[in-house]
């Protein structure tokens, strides 16, 4: 009993932090050094492995904390050599498809000072089955649940993404839930900022059945594996066991994900399509949609400096996902078009390689409302860019509700993926609609990630052609986060000329706190007139406008200016009376 005694106290004393001083943001996991083991017949998962963690906080630290899925158990925590106290608990999060992870709270022999840094050896295992919990305890259907949490191991299909899924790499983090809101998003987003310049360094192993059948196995390396896409080699180790070696840098950016199963490979022009045994035919949409889509993004974008890879998901009904270079989306019954369109995104990251979200992201799904406007016009465009609006102009909302958004929320510095992506998407449309195309064609040529070392880059190679001062631009939409514009028509005042043409008057106010360069359509019997004018924030700008026939209405801004409220966006004219 004397010999149990002081481990109580111990673990008395740790519990005891849980409760009111336990700091689960003090330390940033700088470096991961791991060995991953997967068992397929036992849907096992085995992890031994070194984890650096810094002391961002700014007061020394005694305890840290390590979570991992709550399907995985902690084996052993050693620093230096020699095992160290900790307690294991279930805390629940919504970080993890089961809705919980296994937290262990770490007690260090001394404390750990602000900006020094700690290496632990740790060890961990369990298994990854399909698991709905957090979705079903907040009234999803499982029916639909399974469709978005579809992370597993098994024999016949293995796909594994990281936090935000599946917790199989330790992360430490203060609990969220699907039900309070936006929270887990935000969660996930707060440690994505903190992670941004962290990398992660896997020898993945995976142990079939038997020698002849060792399946194929992907993990999405950034920066790229080998020239085949990532798989890996030959048998090591033993026969039945195949191993690969891959790195993962900014942890803020990419989510750490391996694939296996037995795929049939297909090879197109910078895309490799990877397509379940039973699906082997399916591939062929993704064939074709690469050489339709291809020399458009070479175009705008260069040539692709790796290949992208397109892998098979069992469920057909899966919700697709992407990560790197890697995208993860059922091959049956998908549409042609909608292909064409994942893979604009996915070469435009092949071809245009950067550090900054905003700029590689924004520019991917930028380049998907090209080829939409290349499929069906612009209005089809608009319609696909609109469809990000409600959820971006939620995330402006919370933001603003926040007190240091700006810090976390500017297009520099957000880890908030309404912004690096849907709001970057605008940015990007925006200024090609400023400066015309070729120009900023011009500018993507000339950009070199890097070079890219200060935040007025961009803004300096898009101005250097077009020749104009876009400072207002870029403070507005990149620099800070001023939200978004609102514009309305105050007021439209026609008068008819000697030659029988109208001179329409037009005021626009712009309510909102950015300003944007808005398109102003005015429309007459038999079509429209169509012009730009500039709006600054909490301002009002005039515009004049000559058309051939009576004006009927003046309507601010297509779609292609994100903005808080369109439902004021038309102004009714009353003909003019000789």
């Amino acid at each position: 009993m004397k010999l149990l005694r002081p481990l109580f106290l111990s673990l008395c004393c740790l519990l005891s932090v849980t409760g009111f001083s336990l700091d689960r943001n003090a330390f940033t996991f700088t470096h991961y050094d791991l060995r991953l083991q997967i068992e397929p017949q036992q849907q096992r998962l085995g992890v031994r492995g070194k984890l650096t963690l810094r002391n961002d906080s700014l007061i020394a630290q005694k305890n840290a904390v390590l979570q991992i899925s709550s399907s995985l158990d902690w084996r052993s925590i050693k620093l230096n050599g020699q095992a160290v106290s900790y307690v294991s608990q279930l805390y629940t999060s919504d970080l993890d498809h089961t809705g919980g992870l296994s937290e262990a709270i770490v007690s260090f022999p001394r404390e750990i000072p602000p900006e020094q840094t700690v290496e632990l050896e740790v060890g961990y295992e369990g298994v990854i089955l399909p698991d709905t919990t957090r979705l079903t305890r907040i009234g999803v259907p499982e029916s639909t649940a399974k469709h978005s949490d579809w992370d597993q191991i098994s024999p016949e299909f293995t796909a594994v993404r990281g936090v935000g899924y599946v917790t199989w790499y330790p992360i430490a983090t203060e609990a969220a839930s699907l039900s309070e809101g936006s929270t887990v998003f935000a969660t996930i987003g707060a440690w994505k900022f903190r992670e941004r310049g962290s990398d992660l360094r896997a020898q993945v192993c995976l142990t079939a059945a038997a020698a002849e059948n060792i399946p194929t196995i992907l993990v999405n390396d950034v920066p790229m594996g080998d020239s085949s896409g990532g798989s890996f080699g030959g048998p090591v180790a033993d026969s039945r066991t195949s191993c690969g070696e891959h790195n993962f840098s900014n942890l803020g950016f990419t989510v750490p994900t391996f694939v296996s199963a037995s795929f049939v490979r297909s090879d197109a022009p910078s895309v490799l399509s990877y397509a379940l045994e039973h699906h082997g035919q399916s591939a062929a949409v993704f064939t074709q949609a690469a050489q339709a889509v291809l020399p458009f993004i070479t175009e705008w974008f260069g040539q692709p400096k790796h290949p992208v890879r397109v892998v098979d998901i069992q469920d057909t009904e899966a919700a697709p996902f992407e990560s790197g270079l890697m995208l993860l989306t059922p091959f049956e019954n998908t549409d042609p078009k909608l292909a064409e369109m994942m893979l604009a995104h996915q070469l435009t990251h092949a071809a245009f390689p950067s550090s900054r979200p905003w700029i590689a992201e924004g520019l991917a799904h930028f380049a998907q409302a090209l080829w939409r406007e290349q499929q069906a016009g612009r209005h089809a465009a608009l319609d696909y860019m609109g469809s990000h609006l409600p959820a971006l102009a939620a995330a402006e909302k919370a933001t603003a509700a926040q007190k240091d958004s700006a810090r976390f929320e500017s297009m520099i510095s957000t880890s908030e993926e309404e912004y690096y992506r849907s709001k970057a998407m605008f940015i990007w449309w925006m200024l090609r609609d400023m400066v015309g195309e070729s120009v900023l064609k011009k500018a993507i040529a000339a950009y070199r990630a890097e070079n890219d070392n200060e935040p007025s880059y961009v803004q300096k190679l898009i101005e250097t052609p077009s020749h104009r001062d876009l400072e207002w631009f870029f403070d507005d939409w990149v620099y800070r986060d001023r939200g978004l514009p609102d514009f309305r028509v105050v007021s439209a005042y026609t008068r008819q000329m000697l030659k029988g043409a109208y001179l329409a008057t037009i005021s626009v106010e712009n309510q909102g706190a950015a300003g944007a360069e808005v398109p102003v359509m005015v429309r007459l019997e038999g079509g429209e007139v169509t012009s730009k004018l500039v709006v600054h924030a909490k301002s009002t700008a005039v515009l004049r406008v000559e058309v051939p026939s009576q004006p009927r209405e003046i309507v601010v801004n297509d779609g292609s200016v994100p903005e808080t409220n369109t439902g004021n966006n038309a102004f009714q004219i009353q003909e003019t009376r000789q």
